[in-house]
């Protein structure tokens, strides 16, 4: 049970009646705003680049920089408004999404986007340390899982859709109509928040559990080096996917690649919020052994854009339900420490995107291009040897509330 419910589930989710679908879409696009902005910049680096007067590489730290500032404050911020009621932080967490947008798509200034997609990190942080929590509070218990899929189901659809679309109107227009976009459908955002999210309290100050203690909890530690490692194992390669794939000639598809990559991704979450209830450890070894075959494939030098394709679909389908079965995974292994532990998995993840840009950028300079899945492939090793440990506690073989 988590420990900041203080009042009773709403009455359609503990009478069993389902789920409050408008709400949690209205979730899933959070996510996909979340998602969004911290990705888009992948499929508008050469544009961005130019217009910044900086590299590619130097371009790539926007994404590195966004993760840095979800990483250094995802915990101390979560902490510091565990009290606040739920919507409230939710409201300004996506509203900081509006304004850091708005500044990244008006600036012609290398540091002030750096500080613009900064903040965006920021309110990051916020967002992931609250939306799965906030998810499963609006379900009954059997239907958790799927609950946190839709919302989840953001991710995907950014990648399928909102970056190709953003590289579009990126070759179309301007790349700064891309973040002007995404300014419009925040603040849309904010207004179907207001009519159609529930309201939740924060927890009570003496029943918060202190943060640190959530790493002695059985299950929660495994649960996050995977996510640091295969977060990382991702980062290196989508970050520079723009640059590779022009290493491969292939640099005028980058948009048409990405909706490949987002289109299996859908096809992924569908398929983890259909089975996650009963087989979290098999979908997370699917996932982590799908992504491996990808990074083999584009490891090996070949001049088949049909084994990219090829690659790039195992790659979405492994990626997409990532998210959905680490956060699923993180909370049951919590416990009363729930909370905590999920602060410290988007900590953690947004340090291995800082990590991957970064790591990305020196490969791209010292070992060109090919280096890039040889390093995604190498980092699985542990991530698969650790899943596969977790039985008991974790990544365990039969969830607690199902039957064989």
């Amino acid at each position: 049970m988590r420990t900041d419910t203080t009042e009773p589930a709403p009455p359609a989710a503990s009478a069993g009646r389902g789920l409050p679908l408008s709400a949690l879409l209205a979730l899933a696009t959070a996510v996909f705003i979340t998602s969004l902005t911290e990705t888009l910049p992948a499929g508008l680096l050469p544009a961005m680049s130019a217009d910044l007067g900086v590299g590619e590489s130097a371009t790539g730290q926007t994404v590195t920089i966004y993760a840095i500032g979800t990483a250094l404050t995802a915990i101390p911020l979560t902490a510091a408004t565990a009290g606040w009621r739920r919507k409230r932080l939710l409201l300004t967490a996506v509203a900081g999404f509006a304004v850091a947008n708005t500044v990244t798509a008006l600036s012609a200034n290398y540091p002030l986007t750096m500080a613009a997609r900064f903040v965006a990190g920021v309110a990051a942080g916020l967002a992931w340390a609250l939306l799965a929590g906030y998810a499963r509070r609006m379900a009954p218990v059997h239907l958790q899982g799927k609950a946190i899929a839709i919302a989840m189901a953001g991710i995907p659809v950014a990648l399928s859709l909102g970056v190709p679309a953003g590289t579009f109107l990126g070759k179309v227009v301007n790349w700064q109509t891309a973040f002007l976009t995404m300014t419009g459908l925040t603040i849309a955002l904010l207004a179907w928040i207001v009519a159609s999210v529930p309201d939740h309290p924060g927890q009570r100050a003496g029943s918060r559990p202190p943060m640190l203690r959530a790493l002695t909890v059985p299950g929660v530690p495994a649960v996050l080096f995977v996510t640091l490692v295969f977060v990382l194992a991702h980062t290196i390669l989508y970050t520079y996917i723009a640059t590779f794939l022009a290493h491969l000639g292939m640099g005028g598809s980058t948009d048409l690649v990405l909706l490949v990559f987002g289109v299996a991704s859908m096809a992924s979450i569908w398929i983890v919020g259909v089975h996650i209830h009963r087989r979290l450890r098999a979908l997370t070894i699917a996932s982590a052994l799908l992504v491996a075959v990808a990074a083999a494939i584009l490891a090996v030098p070949a001049e088949s854009p049909a084994l990219v394709y090829v690659a790039v679909t195992l790659w979405g389908l492994g990626w997409g339900g990532a998210p959905t079965l680490l956060q699923t995974a993180v909370g049951d292994a919590g416990g009363e420490a729930a909370d905590a532990a999920q602060a410290m998995l988007v900590t953690l993840w947004n340090v291995a995107m800082a990590g991957g840009g970064v790591a990305g950028g020196v490969l791209l300079g010292l070992l060109g291009t090919t280096s890039l899945p040889w390093s995604v492939l190498a980092l699985l090793v542990p991530v698969l040897i650790a899943v596969l440990a977790a039985r008991t506690h974790g990544f365990p073989a039969k969830r607690e509330g199902t039957t064989p």
